[in-house]
C-alpha cells in the first residue's frame, strides 16, 4: 500500500480518558496504553479484554460508523463458528474535541495470521472458510458501500493493469509470477459476473486482519472495509493466506457454495491485491511479502 499517511489529529491518552469519562464513565478507570496505529484507526489496550478504535484522519472516519452498523448484524452468526469478530460493545460519538465516531470492542489476544508461517496457516483455513460461509449471507439493501471492494472486476481493469506493469517494470517479481498473475486477472475479467444479491464481505481480508493462537483461529479483525458484493474478493484470501496444502482445505471446505466462475474471479482478485501490495508497500515489507507470496501461489497452481 502507499506510504501511511500521517494523523490528522494527535491521540493520547488524555483525549481517551476525556471520551470516557464523558461516555463511558465506567471504564475510565481501565488500565490504558497504546497498541498500534494502522493505516485508518489507532487501537489502544483498554484493561485486560477491550480496546479502543479511533479514526486517524477524516477519510477514516465512516468506516468506523460502518462497522457500528454492520458488526451487530454479522458478528454472531460469525461467532457461532467459532471465529470471533470485532463487534463494538460501545459506539463512541463526537465529543472532547474529537470530532469523529469511535467504539470499544474486545481485545484478542494472539499473534497477528501474517507473523504465522505460511505452511502452519493450513491449521486454520478450514476454520476460516466456515468463517466465511457464515459472513456471506444476503445483506440488507442499506449495508455499507465501499467504492472499490465487492464490485465487478472489470471497475478495476485500467488500474490493475498499471500496477501489473508497474510490477514488471521495477522487477519487483519474477518475469514468470507476474505473467501468472496476468493470466488469472484476464481469466477473472472474462469470468461471468456474480449474479446473484450482494452478500456480507470483509472487504480487506489477508493475514494481517486475521488473528490466531497457536494452530487455532481466534478472530477475523478490522471490517472497516466492509460492504455488499461479490464474495469473490473475500475468497481470494486463498492465495493471500495459504499454501497449496491449505488452500486444498480452504477450497474444499467450500467447494459446494461456490461456482467455479466465482473461484476464478478470486484469483484474479488475489492477482489484483497482490500486485498493489507489492507496487505500494515500499514502508512495509510485512504487506509487501504478502503481495510477493500471493504471486508465488498463483503461479504455482496454474
Amino acid at each position: 500500500m502507499p506510504d501511511k499517511p500521517a494523523a490528522e489529529l494527535p491521540i493520547d491518552a488524555r483525549l481517551i480518558r476525556t471520551l470516557l469519562e464523558e461516555q463511558a464513565p465506567h471504564l475510565a478507570e481501565e488500565p490504558l496504553r497504546h497498541a498500534a496505529d494502522g493505516w485508518d484507526c489507532s487501537v489502544w489496550r483498554l484493561g485486560d479484554t477491550r480496546a479502543v478504535r479511533l479514526p486517524r484522519r477524516a477519510l477514516a472516519a465512516p468506516l468506523v460508523r460502518h462497522e457500528q452498523r454492520a458488526l451487530p448484524l454479522i458478528g454472531p452468526a460469525v461467532a457461532a463458528t467459532g471465529v470471533e469478530v470485532p463487534t463494538p460493545v460501545f459506539a463512541g460519538r463526537p465529543g472532547g474535541g474529537y470530532p469523529w465516531s469511535w467504539s470499544i470492542v474486545p481485545w484478542f489476544p494472539g499473534s497477528r495470521g501474517i507473523d504465522v508461517p505460511r505452511p502452519a496457516r493450513a491449521a486454520w483455513a478450514g476454520a476460516l472458510a466456515g468463517a466465511l460461509r457464515a459472513l456471506h449471507v444476503v445483506a440488507p439493501g442499506d449495508a455499507p458501500v465501499n467504492p472499490v471492494r465487492g464490485l465487478p472486476l472489470q471497475t478495476r481493469a485500467d488500474s490493475v493493469g498499471a500496477r501489473l506493469s508497474a510490477v514488471a517494470a521495477a522487477g519487483a517479481a519474477p518475469p514468470g509470477e507476474v505473467a501468472a498473475a496476468r493470466a488469472a486477472w484476464a481469466d477473472a475479467l472474462a469470468a461471468t459476473p456474480w449474479s446473484g444479491p450482494p452478500v456480507w464481505i470483509h472487504g480487506d481480508l489477508h493475514p494481517g486482519n486475521l488473528i490466531a493462537d497457536g494452530g487455532r483461529l481466534v478472530a477475523m479483525i478490522d471490517f472497516g472495509d466492509v460492504t455488499a458484493g461479490d464474495p469473490a474478493y473475500d475468497l481470494a484470501v486463498g492465495w493471500l493466506a495459504f499454501d497449496p496444502a491449505g488452500r486444498a482445505i480452504f477450497t474444499g471446505a467450500l467447494r459446494d457454495a461456490y461456482d467455479a466462475a466465482t473461484w476464478t474471479r478470486a484469483r484474479g482478485w488475489a492477482a489484483a491485491i497482490g500486485a498493489i501490495l507489492l507496487d505500494h508497500s515500499d514502508d512495509n515489507p510485512d504487506y509487501a511479502a504478502i503481495g510477493a507470496e500471493a504471486l508465488t501461489e498463483l503461479a504455482s497452481d496454474a
